[in-house]
Formats: structure tokens, sequence, C-alpha cells
């Protein structure tokens, strides 16, 4: 999957997790926030064995989505320590 992909998904999923969840500090991190939970996503599916981010697609951004929510509850505990 190339960078614009990356960056596009990564923005959709951290847009909508950010929503989600009450958590609003600006698209830029949103968009790190999706990059990121992209690849914890990935990691964690495939670690239950499910498929992991396979492109620009409704179940990519599942991935990345959950992904993203796990980032936010690790920032949010490391912020309040």
């Amino acid at each position: 999957m190339g960078i614009i992909a990356w960056v596009v998904l990564g923005a959709l999923a951290g847009g909508i997790a950010s929503a989600l969840m009450g958590d609003r500090e600006g698209c830029l991190l949103s968009i790190v926030v999706g990059i990121v939970g992209a690849f914890v996503g990935g990691f964690l599916f495939s670690l239950i064995g499910k498929a992991p981010v396979t492109g620009l697609n409704l179940w990519s951004l599942f991935v990345a989505l959950v992904g993203s929510m796990v980032c936010i509850v690790i920032l949010r505990a490391l912020r309040r320590r």
C-alpha cells in the first residue's frame, strides 16, 4: 500500500476514532494516531488469526479504527501520569 493510501486510511480512521471517543486533538494528531493505529490494529488482528490491513477497503478501515482506538486509550493513560 502506498504512502498516500496510508495517509488517507490514517486520516479516516483517526478522525472517526477521535469522534467516537470524544477526543479532539486536531487533524495532524488524528492522522498520526490513525497511521500508527493501522499498524497496531494489523498486529493485533494478525495475533488472533484475522487479516491485517490489506489495502484501501472497509476491512482495513475497521482494523485501523480499532487500532486507533487502542492508541487513543494508551495516549490518555500516558497523559494522566
